[in-house]
């Protein structure tokens, strides 16, 4: 019998590839929020409505690193680091819809 819970966790962990400038990726973890089919429709559509820090905040809900996720280290991080919140989103949405296959 198949294990799948039509009531999924309101939470999922992934891992986002974090380009630095002159070095290697650093793969991220990050707690991203669930959303139904029709809730992920709507968050398509207000996307560019949005700006990339309130895109990251209304997608995670955490990451693994040292400082605390806030509005504030968000803006940090896309200030510092300018592919992130492009990074971030694109993984959250690759994650919901599974675009790409798993070999």
């Amino acid at each position: 019998m198949a294990r799948l819970n039509l009531n999924p966790n309101p939470t999922f962990n992934a891992k986002v590839e974090i380009c630095q400038p002159g070095g290697e990726p650093v793969a991220v973890e990050f707690t991203f929020k669930h959303r139904t089919r029709d809730e992920m429709d709507d968050f398509i559509k207000t996307l560019t409505d949005l700006s990339i820090e309130d895109q990251v905040m209304s997608v995670a809900s955490g990451w693994e690193l040292v400082e605390p996720f806030n509005v504030e280290n968000v803006k940090r991080l896309a200030q510092n680091y300018i592919t992130a919140p492009a990074a971030i989103r694109d993984k959250y949405i690759a994650e919901l819809i599974k675009a790409k296959e798993k070999n």
